[in-house]
């Protein structure tokens, strides 16, 4: 069993502080100019290392060790950083939990920004190599997970590098035997997720407490709840189109046949009650109660297969948002809340004038005899981007919004009318690539 024994208490950051309280927020970003947000926690932590050996029912040992120095070079100040003369290439774009930060790992580093306003928080570039392929955060604190990528990358692939940036260094490490593809990170959880595995540790003392196998899954598809209860994690089953749903606090395992194509994209709700997929065909998003697996809503994107890069929901469910290759994104009305199917009479008169309903084909009335293509639910709301730009899509904090991040360094804050839908209008647009953009 994985311990951190070797260290001296408190020997590890605490990361259940409520970040979404102004009164308790724990540690928070701080400007680079400001020498005084440093933890004595964190000061007197020595590195650290886990090699996991992948084995199926053996857990890692843990090593107190000294960094691989290979990976980790010294890095300019992020002043400095702004006069780079090579070009910037985006390897990642995320979103933190709440949609209110996004991370973008970059050829030489990394940076953070603030999504309202927008404005550049903090930017990490290192002197060599420098390539991060995975930037995770963990809501606002200063506590991240980094992955090494592109052609030259800061660290080993196969390693996630937890960073104190209140240090600027990596606090410790995880290792495994092959290519890491994606983080995800809750207050009390890290998970891991590699080609046909995913390992659960406990984010306390770094101990692993579960493995799951999947299907291959290249993009590193996973999905964690946020909410302060039960853990829900979401991620590809061992059967095409099959998505896997665990419940921790019930200790129940359920899967979904979502799809009888490839699952290519999934989100679930903030409250892990409901589960929206999609599959390589990109025609139909599908949304599911994760507790039963009860299909609630289906929803079309379009009639020609594309490659969705994004589904996300709005903070209250009433929403979902699907970005794809055809340059489009689409705001669908839920007719769902928390899991539960919504019926006319749950409907209070008020709550019909907020929203628009779904739009669906005028000649759903003969649907038995035509294929299902005409009366599917559209989208309410598009905003129209350059065909085979790849972005990621989340709700914004200000009402009826959405934040578009494209992998060309775009930014974009559009608006929606929930009451007659239609084209969104841009409010807002910047290139955070560029160094007019830092601030």
């Amino acid at each position: 069993m994985a311990t951190l024994s070797a260290f001296s208490s408190p020997s590890w950051p605490n990361p259940n502080s409520n970040s979404n309280s102004s009164s308790n927020s724990g540690p928070a970003f701080i400007s680079p100019e400001d020498p005084a947000g440093h933890t004595k926690a964190l000061d007197s932590l020595s590195a650290m290392t886990l090699q996991n050996q992948e084995q199926p029912d053996q857990h890692p040992t843990a090593n107190p060790t000294t960094p691989d120095t290979n990976f980790n070079s010294p890095m300019s100040s992020p002043l400095e950083s702004a006069s780079l003369s090579t070009p910037t290439s985006l390897l990642h774009l995320c979103f933190n939990q709440d949609h209110g930060c996004f991370a973008a790992g970059t050829d030489h580093g990394f940076r953070i920004y603030n999504c309202d306003p927008f404005r550049e928080i903090f930017r990490r570039d290192f002197d060599r190599g420098g390539g991060v392929g995975v930037v995770e955060m963990l809501f606002r604190c200063n506590i991240l997970a980094l992955v090494g990528g592109g052609p030259d990358p800061q660290y080993p692939p196969n390693k996630v590098m937890i960073w104190d940036d209140h240090q600027s260094r990596c606090i410790g490490e995880l290792s495994f035997r092959s290519e890491v593809r994606a983080v995800r990170l809750r207050r009390d959880r890290i998970i891991v997720v590699l080609e046909q595995k995913i390992f659960v540790y406990n984010f306390a003392d770094l101990k692993l407490l579960h493995q799951i196998e999947t299907i291959a899954n290249p993009k590193g598809l996973c999905a964690v709840s946020q909410g302060a209860g039960s853990l829900v994690l979401v991620c590809p089953g061992l059967q095409k189109g099959q998505v896997r749903v665990e419940h921790y606090a019930s200790k129940r395992t359920k899967f979904i046949m979502a799809h009888d194509s490839r699952i290519a994209c999934f989100a679930l709700s903030q409250d892990g009650h409901l589960l929206a997929t999609a599959s390589t065909k990109g025609t139909l998003v599908r949304i599911f109660n994760t507790i039963d697996g009860t299909l609630l809503q289906e929803v079309r994107r379009g009639a020609d297969r594309a490659e969705i890069y994004s589904l996300a929901f709005s903070s209250n469910a009433q929403w979902l948002a699907v970005s794809s290759d055809k340059g489009t994104v689409h705001v669908f009305s839920l007719k769902v809340n928390s899991g539960s199917p919504v019926n006319d009479n749950q409907r209070t008169a008020s709550d019909a004038n907020l929203s628009v309903s779904s739009p669906t084909s005028s000649l759903s009335f003969i649907k038995g005899v035509l294929p299902k293509y005409f009366s599917s639910e559209w989208s309410v709301a598009q905003f129209r981007l350059v065909e085979g730009s790849q972005c990621v899509v989340a709700f914004g904090h200000q009402k009826n919004t959405v934040v578009i991040l494209g992998m060309d360094g775009s930014f974009y804050r559009c608006q929606f009318d929930p009451v007659n839908g239609g084209e969104m209008s841009q409010v807002e647009y910047h290139n955070f690539l560029k160094p007019e953009a830092v601030f």
